[in-house]
């Protein structure tokens, strides 16, 4: 009897968070990024959005491939009624942190498996609840100059120097830095395709 042939996972993202997330789960991968421009529309709903804005990033690197499953991820932060993205300067970051000073916000990252020879796609929505601390101008100031808002959605990396700056959360830490790692690997067991490893507890001091 045949043996169904092995597909190859790709995960459709230039983050280096997302890629040391999902190797801890012991699955070989290869990282492509893709070219789909994401735009978070204003009013819209937040985890259909964070769905779609996935999937655009996962078949932007599905099409025209074979043999593989691509997976597509996108996180946002949800302010109120306002989406936060990325930082586009440091003033802009450190509007955004003055802004989420002392307060609570939702972490949301959709993500999107597609296998590219049936067309089968599927989208799920995490959601995390971050509160801050109460923030001073010379924290923030200095969190800033350190750089490492800049390429970071809401201005902050909880992994790293922004830890500091969390008070508690609720919910999914890994979703948090950018990849909800238990439900994809549950998406993933759908597609036929198990993983060995999920070593997580040690993740936050690594």
């Amino acid at each position: 009897m045949d043996q169904p042939v092995k597909k190859i996972l790709i995960l459709a993202s230039a983050s280096p968070r997302r890629r040391e997330i999902l190797a801890r789960t012991g699955l070989e991968f290869e990282v492509i990024p893709g070219d789909y421009e994401e735009v978070l529309e204003s009013g819209a709903e937040p985890r259909p959005l964070a769905m779609a804005l996935s999937a655009g990033k996962a078949m932007s690197v599905a099409v025209g491939r074979s043999g593989a499953l691509v997976i597509g991820a996108d996180t946002f932060i949800v302010f109120g009624a306002e989406f936060m993205g990325k930082p586009r300067t440091p003033e802009n970051a450190a509007a955004m942190l003055i802004r989420l000073s002392g307060r609570a916000h939702s972490v949301i990252t959709g993500f999107t498996i597609v296998d590219t020879d049936t067309g089968r796609r599927r989208s799920e929505a995490v959601e995390t609840t971050v509160w801050f601390k109460d923030l001073g101008a010379a924290e923030i100031e200095s969190y800033v100059a350190s750089g490492e808002p800049l390429d970071k959605a809401g201005a902050y990396a909880i992994q790293g120097l922004g830890g500091a700056l969390i008070d508690r959360i609720e919910g999914d830490y890994l979703n948090v830095v950018g990849l909800p790692l238990f439900a994809v690997c549950a998406g993933l067991r759908e597609f036929g395709l198990a993983a060995p490893l999920i070593d997580m507890v040690k993740w936050p001091q690594d």
